[in-house]
């Protein structure tokens, strides 16, 4: 058994997640796991857990989000047209 990082549940099926430059982080569910390690859309703040979007090193769940915040290169499927 181990100990979630994130909420400090120990769990028989704890799992690891080993991070690109070393780090390794151990949860307890994928819930945990995301609220640790997944980044933040600097408009909305929701957890970005797809690909989501990199505009002038900001990154954004959605290309509106990045829209919001005044990117205007990025549209949110191939061929769409910005609004």
């Amino acid at each position: 058994m181990a100990e979630c990082e994130v909420c400090g549940n120990d769990y028989d099926m704890s799992f690891e997640v080993h991070a690109t430059g070393g780090g390794v982080h151990t949860f307890d569910s994928f819930e945990c796991a995301i609220q640790a390690m997944a980044p933040s859309c600097e408009h909305c703040a929701c957890r970005i857990i797809g690909h989501g979007v990199e505009a002038n090193g900001h990154w954004y769940c959605c290309a509106h989000c990045a829209r919001e915040k005044g990117v205007s290169q990025l549209v949110d499927r191939v061929g769409a047209a910005a609004h």
